[in-house]
């Protein structure tokens, strides 16, 4: 099929299936903010089962936490931590994704996994590590350029970095706002480190293959800002 005839069939089942409307900076849909919100809690509630597996081996337990250990009382408290650091995390990262490829006149839509986001949710119950891949911005444009896609692919990892910043004044907090900003800083640092190593899919392959200088800029601005953040929650 022709790439003309391809592009015109995506836009026209978007705009027969989807409902679109027009929000402060961008465009999106009832489907993507749907998407978005079923993300959001299953990651974080994978996540929060994962801090209940480190509180319990914290207590001395060695085995596996049954189903009423996982769903104990301080599973609240761990969801809601959750919810504004992981779970937002991942949405600034995507929409950074978003917001970017739609000012190059690209079609971009977060659209979730949902087989990856059941593995994590069982992944983090059965041995306590979260593997997290719940899904990612599908962006269709037929005048994409490389460099383009390279600076698309930037922008996840930069929206990490400033949440990581944004979340360090809660640090200093004794309360339930520290245990917020040390998790804000530590997932944010992990997310965007993480998605700049030069492989797969990543980000960092795209941003290497746009430019190897701004690729090393932004690798090592991660690293400066990780290694300050471990002075202060040491």
């Amino acid at each position: 099929m022709p790439q003309e005839n391809l592009w015109s069939e995506i836009e026209s089942t978007h705009d027969n299936t989807v409902r679109s409307k027009k929000m402060a900076l961008f465009n999106t849909s009832s489907t993507e903010l749907k998407h978005l919100f079923i993300s959001w809690v299953a990651i974080s509630y994978a996540f929060a089962i994962m801090l209940a597996w480190m509180e319990l081996e914290n207590i001395g337990m060695k085995r596996q936490p049954t189903i009423f250990e996982i769903m104990g009382p301080f599973i609240v408290d761990l969801f809601l931590i959750s919810l504004f650091t992981v779970g937002i995390s991942f949405i600034i990262h995507e929409m950074g994704h978003k917001f970017i490829a739609q000012q190059y006149g690209a079609w971009a839509e977060f659209r979730m996994s949902t087989s990856m986001l059941l593995l994590a949710i069982f992944m983090a119950w059965q041995i306590g590590f979260l593997f997290a891949a719940p899904g990612a911005v599908q962006i269709f444009g037929p005048h994409i350029s490389k460099n383009q896609y390279g600076k698309i692919a930037a922008s996840g990892p930069v929206m990490n970095l400033f949440l990581a910043v944004v979340f360090m004044p809660l640090v200093g907090d004794a309360g339930f706002l520290g245990e917020v900003g040390r998790l804000g800083v530590m997932i944010n640092l992990l997310f965007a480190g993480f998605n700049m190593l030069p492989v797969s899919v990543l980000d960092g392959r795209k941003v290497l293959a746009w430019s190897p200088v701004a690729y090393i800029a932004l690798f090592g601005l991660i690293l400066m800002v990780g290694l300050f953040s471990a002075a202060m929650l040491v």
